[in-house]
């Protein structure tokens, strides 16, 4: 189906942030997009099994995804002050 991957956008970059791909480029591997991937599905079926509504799923997702951004931010400059 063409729409199959339609509304998954939040839901494979946070799993490529999670996983370890760096917003400055060059890094990440398959193996932590897989992982990012799998954290981002346990926690969509449990919000969904818990009973969240789809809004605030959209929020706690995003907040996810805010946090994985400055945690590799944060660890980047921390690498860049050792040098």
């Amino acid at each position: 189906q063409p729409g199959m991957g339609n509304m998954f956008e939040l839901d494979v970059i946070a799993a490529c942030f999670i996983g370890g791909a760096s917003t400055m480029g060059g890094v990440g591997r398959v193996g932590g997009a897989l992982v990012g991937g799998l954290v981002m599905a346990v926690m969509t079926n449990g919000m969904q099994l818990m009973g969240v509504p789809q809004s605030l799923q959209l929020v706690i997702k995003g907040l996810v995804l805010l946090v994985a951004v400055a945690f590799d931010i944060y660890n980047k400059r921390r690498a860049g002050a050792t040098r």
